[in-house]
């Protein structure tokens, strides 16, 4: 019998973690057919686009090496075999005490002998990591089990028996299944930003949409010049780097504490802003202090079957939100109880029984807190923790700059402090929520406008600000380059507005009076799910062919668009105009239906990725039967 041919289009993080489930479950589901492999991505398999080695080495992880990970673990929930290996930090100390054979470009070696487990790593080193799981993927393969690399880009996707997927090169491979790993969309500019992009266009300015920051050439900014910048998360801090350490400049270490910027002026004059108007919160450099966390408590599988049986729709805020911020809550006051019991008034065992019995802002609930947590400032305040600017207006931008320097050195030294780490605690509670939150959204029991506002919205927004920000010396960064004038702050709410008498772009905020002219935009972020402005030549042809579509949130009547690849859940398989689901086509990623956004992730967590991973792999090896 002919092998059975399986085409993996894309070789990043999240092909490689299907391919590895594949390899595990393999020899339980294969039997005597063959399998051959096909990894389609003009990118290196393992590291893919976003965590190529050639990119700039200025751009650093989010994450700290030792919850970085590419394998199952006892915790993980599935079906397959469990199949440990290193995390980030334990494969760069096995190849640093020459357990492991690996070879470190040199560019790196500083790094990798200096690297603990509460560095953040360049993406470069990443991406040493993830082609060295590649390749061990690539050892591990069962008998009859073969890949090939193809390294070049899908560009369309012929139906029948087989299936043919077209690359770039010219060449074309014949498979049995197909599996795209679309990872985040690049999208066409929507349109106010096709409105911005041409009145650039008009006046010889410059708009760069949202995009990968590392995939942008930002060259044709000249040095001095004003530009406007939306956006003040990841992709702000990678596009600050590019455009101030990237030109020549450098930081020092102040003697009076921090760091001093000298600029060695080629960098332009950055004014950022958002709606929140503040920076993502950095990651916090301590431990738990208090007893193991009880997760989930309050926003578990019994509360999400609940959810799931009232007799009409949910709306986020309203049904689901209360929930999950009692949870937050929980993991918050149960590390300061046990972790400061010198700052509370309660027993822990007495606090804990009475808030089981309250629900979330109610009066008792507040007076608990109150009674409880005599000081203020460690009491959690959800409100402002979301919106800390709401309610505040400065005269001049001078005023608002002076204070947003004092909120991000606060932040600096709060998540610095372990007499905080009950913000950990509140953390660590919100991965809790994350991992329970797809089966109430796979229920289909929240509303279509709360689905995509709130839940998609609103909530997966501040899980990225509160607990996805940057490395802390990236704020130490930030504060220095305004403290040298290379960037300002615009405050919340900003607005950019196309001026045509001015032949400028204008922006103003709700933070203080006044507003700032630049010929230059930049949005700092990445594009929001679209298949409908899908900029990849495979998915826009399955798109037009009416063979992929955009999910649609239906309730009551209401039908609105995701933005987001429509896959089934149960089984990631593609679906088409009708509805139909395809017997040999598959999608997986944060902007398909599944909503999974992380390819690696934590050890020992039970990460969703791995469970979908797992029952996609072994789907797919069914069908060689």
């Amino acid at each position: 019998m002919a092998p059975f041919t399986l085409a993996i289009v894309g070789a990043g993080p999240r092909g490689v973690g299907v391919l590895e489930r594949i390899a595990a479950s393999a020899p339980e589901l294969l039997g005597d057919r063959g399998l051959v492999v096909h990894l389609i991505d003009p990118f290196p398999p393992g590291p893919g686009r976003v965590w190529r080695y050639d990119q700039s080495p200025l751009l650093r992880m989010n994450s700290m090496p030792e919850d970085v990970t590419m394998f199952t673990d006892e915790t993980v929930v599935l079906d397959g075999p469990v199949e440990p290996g290193p995390s980030l930090s334990e494969w760069v100390e096995l190849v640093r005490t020459g357990r492991l054979d690996a070879e470190i470009p040199a560019p790196l070696l500083a790094e990798f002998a200096e690297l603990s487990v509460t560095s953040f790593p360049t993406r470069r080193l990443q991406s040493q990591y993830l082609g060295w799981v590649y390749r061990r993927v690539l050892a591990s393969l069962p008998p009859g089990v073969r890949v090939v690399e193809h390294a070049s880009r899908a560009v369309g996707l012929r139906d029948g028996s087989p299936q043919e997927v077209r690359l770039a090169d010219g060449s074309a491979v014949a498979a049995d299944a197909v599996l795209l790993t679309v990872g985040h969309l690049d999208a066409e500019p929507d349109e106010p930003a096709g409105e911005l992009a041409g009145f650039a266009a008009a006046h010889g300015l410059r708009y760069y949409p949202a995009a990968y920051t590392a995939d942008v050439d930002y060259r044709a900014i000249p040095p001095g010049e004003p530009v406007l910048v939306r956006g003040f998360g990841l992709a702000f801090v990678d596009l600050l780097l590019v455009l101030t350490e990237g030109r020549g400049g450098r930081f020092e270490e102040d003697p009076c504490g921090g760091l001093r910027y000298v600029p060695s002026g080629r960098e332009p004059a950055l004014h950022v802003g958002s709606r929140r108007g503040v920076p993502y919160h950095a990651k916090t450099g301590y431990r738990l202090r208090g007893k193991p966390l009880v997760l989930p408590r309050f926003f578990d599988s019994y509360t999400v079957d609940k959810l799931v049986a009232l007799p009409r729709e949910l709306d986020f805020f309203s049904d689901v939100w209360p929930h999950i911020a009692k949870e937050l809550a929980w993991g918050y006051y149960s590390e300061l109880f046990t972790g400061h019991p010198e700052r509370v008034e309660l027993d822990f065992a007495v606090f804990a029984d009475a808030f089981a019995d309250l629900e979330w802002e109610s009066a008792g609930m507040r007076e608990l807190i109150e009674s409880a947590v005599p000081s203020e400032v460690d009491r959690l305040d959800l409100g402002l923790l979301d919106r800390p600017l709401s309610g505040l207006r400065f005269g001049t931008g001078e005023e608002f700059g002076k204070h947003l320097r004092e909120y991000v050195e606060a932040d600096l030294a709060r998540r610095a402090n372990a007499e905080f780490s009950a913000d950990l605690g509140a953390f660590m509670a919100l991965l809790s929520v994350i991992g329970q939150l797809p089966a109430l959204i796979g229920s289909g029991r929240i509303a279509a406008r709360s689905q995509l506002s709130d839940v998609d919205g609103w909530f997966h927004g501040f899980f990225s600000y509160f607990a996805s920000g940057p490395p802390p010396r990236r704020l130490e960064e930030l504060l220095a380059l305004h403290q040298a004038g290379v960037v300002s702050f615009l405050g919340a709410d900003i607005a950019i507005e196309a001026d045509h008498a001015r032949r400028a772009f204008v922006a103003t905020s709700g933070s203080f009076p006044g507003e700032v002219e630049a010929p230059t935009v930049i949005e700092a972020r990445l594009p929001d799910p679209s298949v409908r402005r899908v900029a990849d030549p495979l998915l826009r042809a399955l798109r037009d062919a009416g063979e992929l579509v955009e999910e649609s949130v239906t309730s009551n009547g209401t039908r609105l668009s995701s933005g987001r690849v429509h896959t089934r859940v149960s089984d990631s398989r593609l679906l088409d105009r009708d509805g139909v689901a395809h017997p040999r086509r598959f999608a997986v990623g944060p902007h398909t239906s599944a909503r999974s956004a992380a390819a690696f992730t934590r050890p020992r967590t039970n990460a969703l990725p791995f469970r979908q991973n797992d029952a996609l792999a072994r789907e797919i090896l069914r069908l060689t039967r």
